[in-house]
């Protein structure tokens, strides 16, 4: 499948001295030096979506089970016992990241 990008204004990502995306080693993909905004024009990671995402195939994650090998059944008891060793908080989200992220209820 091929990725393609439309802007409003093409010319406006043609910058030489700034050139943000290149084509992968990999064929048939694109790599951003940057960050990528969906919905944001100020992305403070490396992609930040604001809005509902849709994905039509995998999500990979290092927490994964199709990345580990040698899983095995812990210790109930113990386990438990480090839980309630555990910090536990409430937040209130900061109003500006919240205005920032849609987010209503803080």
């Amino acid at each position: 499948q091929k990725i393609s990008f439309q802007a409003s204004n093409p010319g406006q990502f043609e910058n030489d001295s700034d050139v943000l995306w290149q084509r992968g080693h990999v064929p048939e993909t694109i790599v951003c030096h940057g960050r990528v905004g969906i919905n944001t024009d100020a992305p403070d990671e490396a992609l930040v979506v604001c809005g509902n995402a849709k994905v039509m195939g995998r999500v990979m994650h290092p927490s994964d089970s199709r990345a580990k090998q040698n899983i095995r059944e812990v210790d109930t008891n113990e386990q438990l016992r480090r839980i309630t060793q555990m910090r536990l908080v409430e937040y209130d989200y900061k109003p500006e990241f919240a205005s920032i992220m849609g987010i209503k209820d803080t």
